[in-house]
């Protein structure tokens, strides 16, 4: 039976190596069709963010024993990447260009925009945290750019008028993304550079998730767009909820408390979030959590319309299958199983890692069919980005290989 290390090590990471990491001018190429075709040599800085960080992941589990290859190969990885995006994505803005050419130019959109996501900065400021956390020439100019784009990320996020390509929030709603991004940003540069501003930021938007009746997830609700009207209550923007999108911000809440005690979120909140996400998300007919559902009844998300080009995705793609959901699902359930010792959540974290491995990676070894129809089989369409995921996949199995290769005296309980 294949091992969770050797399929991360043989079939995801290996995959990268020689497909996507783009050893010469930096970065990582990402534009594979879902059977993992190249279709273009574009770089987007949202996936080269991603990459940065994921390199200097793989590295510290090298060095930790819990993986095998060369760390300083995928060290210079990370650097090097880092590098790329701070050579070529960052506006004097501080804001980046969303797309990039192979070598690095700008590329605007079809109204010849550049900038057009706060994603796409955050991620390209935790690359650059990700690279940080090694000392080395370019080290302080890196840190430089991502404490000033995170600071004009979280602002932006703040005043509502932050741009959000892929998936545009609509006027009058904000997106639980925002904060969850931030809080994720925040503690990984927090760690790489701790400061004042590293650590306000990790808990602003740790208390807009989870502090206060205002928040995304104050008892009793769920927030995936919360809409500032009470009248909007019954739209569909308003009713639809991410079940993926809710058990990613549980483990990177743990995360932050772990690394800031000040912030942790009790066990028992973590847990009864996560046992939500579960029960309304999982699909009692073919099995694996749906993209969207109905935050009350599960199933088709239901609601007002407000005639949104979001809405149209979540009618079109609510019970699709993806990865990222997924992968997330696996690690976070597992995360919290152990820390809390919920038999549930170990019952839940069985269920979801059966399913997930057994749906999603390729038969060929080349890392995973991304994006499955509700029965599980391949759906070749493009889903936010018409590009191959090189970070959830990754970050999840190398965080579920370092849990489960932790021992458990060196965690904190919750």
């Amino acid at each position: 039976m294949t091992t969770l290390r050797h399929h991360l090590e043989e079939d995801v990471l290996r995959w990268w190596s020689r497909e996507g990491a783009d050893d010469d001018l930096g970065g990582v190429h990402t534009c594979f069709t879902n059977r993992g075709e190249r279709i273009s040599s574009e770089k987007y800085t949202w996936s080269q963010g991603r990459w940065a960080w994921t390199c200097a992941l793989v590295a510290d589990e090298i060095d930790a024993g819990r993986l095998s290859g060369d760390a300083e190969l995928w060290r210079r990885r990370a650097a090097r990447t880092a590098r790329f995006l701070a050579e070529h994505a960052f506006l004097d803005d501080g804001r980046t260009s969303f797309l990039l050419s192979d070598a690095g130019e700008m590329l605007p959109d079809q109204d010849g925009e550049l900038a057009t996501s706060v994603f796409a900065d955050l991620f390209a400021a935790l690359g650059l945290a990700g690279a940080a956390r090694t000392p080395g020439e370019g080290r302080e100019a890196c840190l430089e750019r991502a404490h000033r784009t995170l600071a004009i990320s979280e602002a932006a996020i703040g005043q509502g008028t932050a741009r959000s390509a892929p998936y545009p929030v609509p006027a009058g709603f904000r997106d639980l993304a925002g904060p969850m991004t931030l809080v994720h940003v925040a503690g990984e540069l927090h760690r790489a550079d701790p400061t004042a501003a590293t650590k306000a930021s990790a808990r602003a938007a740790r208390d807009a998730l989870v502090h206060g009746e205002d928040s995304f997830l104050a008892p009793g609700t769920w927030w995936e767009f919360r809409p500032d009207r009470a009248a909007d209550h019954d739209t569909l923007l308003a009713r639809h909820v991410t079940p993926g999108h809710l058990l990613e911000v549980l483990w990177m809440l743990v995360h932050v408390g772990d690394h800031q005690p000040q912030l942790a979120v009790p066990g028992a909140t973590l847990a009864a979030l996560a046992t939500r996400a579960l029960e309304t998300g999982w699909d009692q007919a073919e099995g694996g959590l749906l993209r969207y559902v109905d935050r009350d009844t599960g199933g088709a998300p239901d609601g007002r319309r407000i005639d949104t080009p979001y809405e149209a995705l979540v009618e079109r793609t609510w019970d699709t299958k993806l990865w990222w959901v997924h992968a997330e699902a696996m690690y976070s359930t597992a995360l919290l199983a152990r820390r809390t010792g919920s038999p549930e959540l170990a019952r839940w974290a069985a269920r979801v890692r059966d399913y997930t491995l057994a749906t999603f990676p390729d038969p060929d070894g080349r890392e995973w069919i991304q994006i499955r129809s509700r029965d599980g089989s391949p759906l070749d369409e493009v889903v936010a980005l018409p590009v191959k995921d090189p970070m959830h996949i990754a970050r999840s199995l190398l965080l579920l290989n370092a849990l489960e290769n932790t021992p458990t005296t060196e965690e904190n309980p919750l």
